[in-house]
């Protein structure tokens, strides 16, 4: 690890402060020590990184292809910076992911992870809270490690994007995004590690049971999820930077801020196929 970085845990299995680093500038054996950082952390903390948005989509790259989102590209209006997502909550609408999820999970090649950045924070309040999706499962009954290990779930855009789209607009999206099919507890590609992989945002239903059971099942797990003793909390500041493994974490962004304005951008890492 390089002598410079020095990282802070947050909790003792989830999140980290890094400081020493500065994302416009990193070496090679930094990038392997933020890379390490993040398995081992799963949610890092950067903090005071006054970078450009190109620097920002550059240090996104150095972790894979970035994403281009289908149902939020153009948030920059024609500035080119298509990678990038913008999310604003203003006094006369407030956005906040505020439900328990990984992000693009309806993709058949989920992200790996998301870098975002704080451009306009509110005084107090926005906070993005994560839970640690592994220890989420290791803290289940073994009777329901059994229920869940060897289950199918399906994951829809429509239940968070498709509110409002007209019939034929829905064809073209549901031809080029149809449901995708992934196990109700995943496994890390990297670490080996078994998490939880059902959200409330995405997840229309588990296969091969009933409604009825379907429900309790994703109740269940989210319940696991909402668990403090999984989870940690960020505190944004202006020029903050978090990057979060969306295979190993889910997040919860708070809506607590409202009237004020909260402006994040967002890059993400294109990831695999879960398994």
């Amino acid at each position: 690890m390089s002598a410079a970085l020095e990282i802070r845990p947050l909790t003792a299995t989830l999140g980290a402060e890094v400081v020493g680093v500065d994302l416009a500038d990193v070496d090679g054996s930094t990038l392997d020590a933020i890379r390490q950082a993040w398995l081992d952390h799963k949610v890092l903390v950067l903090r005071d990184q006054h970078i450009t948005r190109e620097e920002h989509i550059a240090f996104g790259r150095r972790f894979g292809d970035l994403e281009i989102h289908p149902f939020a590209t153009g948030t920059l209006g024609d500035s080119g910076h298509d990678e990038i997502v913008q999310i604003t909550s203003k006094p006369e609408r407030l956005v906040a992911a505020n439900t328990w999820h990984s992000d693009v999970t309806w993709r058949e090649e989920p992200s790996m992870g998301s870098i975002l950045r704080g451009v306009v924070i509110p005084p107090a309040g926005g906070d993005t809270c994560f839970a640690d999706t592994a220890a989420a499962y290791e803290r289940l009954p073994d009777d329901w490690k059994d229920r869940v290990d060897d289950k199918v779930a399906v994951h829809d855009f429509v239940k968070t994007f498709g509110r409002g789209v007209p019939p034929e607009k829905m064809e073209e999206m549901r031809a080029t995004y149809p449901p995708a099919r992934h196990p109700v507890i995943r496994t890390h590609p990297d670490t080996g590690a078994r998490g939880i992989y059902t959200n409330r945002q995405f997840t229309s239903h588990v296969e091969g049971v009933d409604d009825e059971e379907s429900e309790v099942i994703i109740n269940r797990l989210e319940r696991a999820i909402l668990d403090p003793s999984v989870q940690c909390r960020v505190r944004w500041q202006v020029d903050t930077f978090v990057m979060w493994d969306n295979r190993a974490v889910q997040h919860f962004a708070t809506d607590d801020f409202w009237p004020e304005t909260r402006t994040v951008e967002r890059v993400t890492v294109v990831g695999d196929r879960p398994y």
